[in-house]
């Protein structure tokens, strides 16, 4: 089969692979229809994920057929349509139980971190039964992709942890695939107000699409045209959707205080925390990374009509040429990707 494999920071190679087998009696083979790239997977290109082993396949992101089981697995059988959750959970150990399956001492984010990902033919899935979601036939394939990461991302790692309430005022800061998933999911909760702020503005016009009242293009004093909007009072949810140390600083700024500021950025380096200013300000701060606990809830969401996930979908690519598509998703500025489709025929 084809896969994508990591060769160490800054090299990714197209490659053919031997299809993987059962492991453990818990496990499934899936044929991999389609996926899709993520951020994350830049941060590892760039060296920002060190245990990340040269040699791994790439993604951890998906939809597919079931091929084959393992003798544990008693309510998947070949031929079952799946959408594959990145996060791969047990079910049993004490973090699963508190239903954050992130932090699974047998799992949490394997696939394509240390274990070989979806950016292939085919992946084996530990776990299939806790890890794996069954999906109705003719299910919007390229929609349900956008469920496996980014959209239960932006909506427990942002609206949930940052509590957004019906009239709540919210900041996003940061319109790349995770800010604008956060934003789509957001407005589950009627907040009176989403400001989105970002340096490009095509991407400040495809947040105005997807409904934020107001867009600030980033630089000079941004944090001031920002808290005009709400009278200096600040905002009650803040969200850094970037996992740069000038977004965490920015948010900082625009909290209100009782406020909550959700982190969703993968940081790569430290941040400063400015208590001199708001350890009187009653504010929360939440870290997270998904643990993919809302995929029925949002599945129901998409197959009702209430979230139309394809909307974040601009870009399609062969696997040949997975390539050319991380080129695009890569230099966004430039091809104004959000998320890419990489299509999977393998027989």
């Amino acid at each position: 089969m084809q896969a994508l494999v990591y060769g160490g920071p800054g090299r990714k190679t197209l490659e053919d692979r031997p299809r993987p087998a059962i492991v453990h009696p818990g496990d499934a083979v899936v044929r991999v229809t389609r996926t899709t790239i993520c951020g994350t997977d830049l941060h590892i290109l760039k060296g920002d994920v060190p245990d990340c082993a040269p040699g791994t396949i790439l993604g951890h992101e998906g939809v597919g057929v079931v091929e084959e089981t393992g003798a544990a697995v008693a309510c998947l059988q070949p031929g079952d349509h799946v959408l594959i959750s990145c996060i791969t959970s047990c079910g049993r150990c004490e973090y699963c139980r508190k239903a954050m399956y992130s932090h699974c001492l047998d799992g949490g984010w394997l696939l394509g971190h240390r274990i070989d990902g979806t950016q292939a033919g085919h992946v084996r899935i530990p776990h299939a039964e806790t890890s794996l979601h069954r999906i109705p036939p003719g299910a919007d394939e390229e929609a349900l992709v956008m469920l496996s990461d980014i959209l239960p991302t932006g909506f427990e790692c942002g609206v949930l942890n940052g509590r957004i309430a019906p009239g709540a005022s919210v900041a996003i800061v940061g319109a790349g695939p995770i800010g604008l998933a956060t934003l789509l999911t957001a407005r589950f909760y009627s907040p009176a107000a989403i400001t989105v702020i970002d340096f490009d503005e095509s991407r400040l016009a495809v947040a105005r699409e997807f409904g934020a009242t107001a867009a600030i293009v980033g630089g000079g004093d941004v944090a001031g045209r920002a808290m005009a909007l709400t009278a200096g009072r600040g905002y009650d949810t803040v969200i850094e959707a970037v996992g740069v140390p000038a977004a965490f600083e920015l948010c900082q700024e625009l909290v209100a205080p009782g406020g909550t500021i959700a982190n969703i950025g993968v940081h790569g380096e430290k941040c400063d925390l400015h208590l001199e200013r708001l350890w009187s300000h009653n504010i929360t701060i939440t870290t997270r990374l998904v643990d993919t606990e809302t995929i029925p809830q949002l599945l129901r969401a998409v197959q009702g009509g209430q979230l139309d996930a394809r909307r974040l979908v601009t870009h399609r690519f062969p696997l040949a040429r997975i390539e050319q598509a991380y080129e695009a998703f890569g230099h966004a500025a430039d091809t104004h990707a959000l998320k890419v489709i990489v299509e999977v025929s393998e027989p």
